[in-house]
């Protein structure tokens, strides 16, 4: 609507309080100065353009030069310069209120899509105006920084740029939740996510992303957030170090404690023994752990630890002992292995669940 003509309605009164204030050298009234930020803010709010706006008045002030000839140049000019000004600040007044209108709507509309919540096509019809098409299948990245980002941290500006830059329009949302950094992309478009990942890391200074599975529909956006944050959740309690997590490389965790008796069960008769070790069973677990991060190489494991080959060989052969598993045979190496990882799920032996 900017390359159209102004209406007359906009520009009506304002040769005559501009003659008038340059008559007597006067500064416009507050009521004059507000009647002109009213009529701005109106023609914002149509679709003019500012720079549309001000060119009509201008063209008004030539139009009516020689009857203003009269008074002094200057005063005219004074006058012409509080009038645009005045149009200028209420053309800016209603375009803030609309990028506010513009950010709450958009903040309603996340929190309702990755909650779940509101009418499902209504969603959809929502979801459109931002770029998504809910019937198609959507994965959900999720970045925690070193600090709670907001959508307009510095952070969240850089990567929006960056990914939008690489991108341009494949129907990508970027924004934030609950302080952390949050990409939505069709499901077959895992380039957007990856390099989502990159820039997250980067401009964050966090210490990992989680990628949720791709699902089709609304419901399938909040499924795929509600894994990456698992998966968050899982990295912390696992301690694990992969800066780019997958849900789908995870899936045997859920698995492992979905019988939650089961697991304790096997902790205890497993790990149990290693409590009556000297400093307790902490120390130990942490040994097999390392152990089995480190693909069993004993060299490895002793260097994470900060340890002697043949002070990680002692303990070794002390959890041998205790446990009756060696966690060097194959055999029993993967009962060691499912333990320590049920004790680390579980916050074993530090919780008394």
């Amino acid at each position: 609507m900017t390359g159209r003509e102004i209406p007359d309605e906009y520009v009506e009164g304002y040769d005559r309080t501009v003659a008038d204030a340059s008559a007597t050298g006067r500064r416009l009234t507050r009521d004059e100065l507000e009647a002109l930020r009213t009529r701005g803010e109106a023609a914002a709010e149509v679709g003019f353009g500012l720079r549309a706006l001000v060119r009509r008045h201008l063209s008004v002030t030539r139009e009516r030069w020689p009857a203003l000839s009269a008074a002094d140049g200057h005063a005219v000019l004074a006058a012409v310069e509080q009038a645009i000004d005045a149009l200028a600040e209420g053309h800016e007044r209603a375009q803030r209120l609309a990028v506010r209108q513009e950010e709450a709507m958009r903040r309603e509309f996340v929190d309702d899509l990755l909650y779940g919540r509101s009418d499902l096509g209504r969603l959809a019809e929502r979801a459109e105006r931002f770029g998504l098409l809910l019937a198609r299948a959507h994965a959900v990245a999720v970045a925690p920084g070193g600090e709670p980002v907001e959508d307009t941290h510095p952070a969240t500006r850089q990567v929006e740029s960056a990914v939008t830059g690489r991108f341009g329009e494949r129907r990508i949302l970027l924004t934030t939740k609950d302080g952390r950094l949050v990409c939505i992309a069709p499901g077959d478009q895992d380039d957007v996510l990856t390099f989502f990942a990159e820039q997250a890391l980067a401009a964050t200074g966090g210490g990992r992303v989680a990628i949720g599975r791709a699902h089709p529909g609304a419901g399938g956006v909040v499924h795929s957030y509600e894994e990456a944050l698992n998966a968050l959740e899982l990295a912390d309690r696992l301690h694990l170090r992969e800066p780019v997590l997958r849900h789908a490389d995870l899936l045997v965790y859920p698995v492992l404690t979905r019988d939650r008796q089961a697991m304790v069960d096997l902790v205890d008769n497993t790990l149990g023994p290693l409590r009556t070790a000297r400093g307790g069973a902490g120390p130990l677990v942490d040994t097999l752990t390392a152990y089995f991060d480190a693909g069993c190489v004993a060299a490895e494991a002793a260097r994470r630890l900060n340890l002697s080959v043949r002070a990680l060989t002692y303990r070794l052969a002390r959890i041998h002992k205790l446990t009756g598993a060696d966690p060097a045979d194959p055999v029993h190496r993967y009962t060691l292995q499912t333990a320590v990882i049920g004790a680390r799920l579980l916050g074993w032996p530090d919780d008394d669940r």
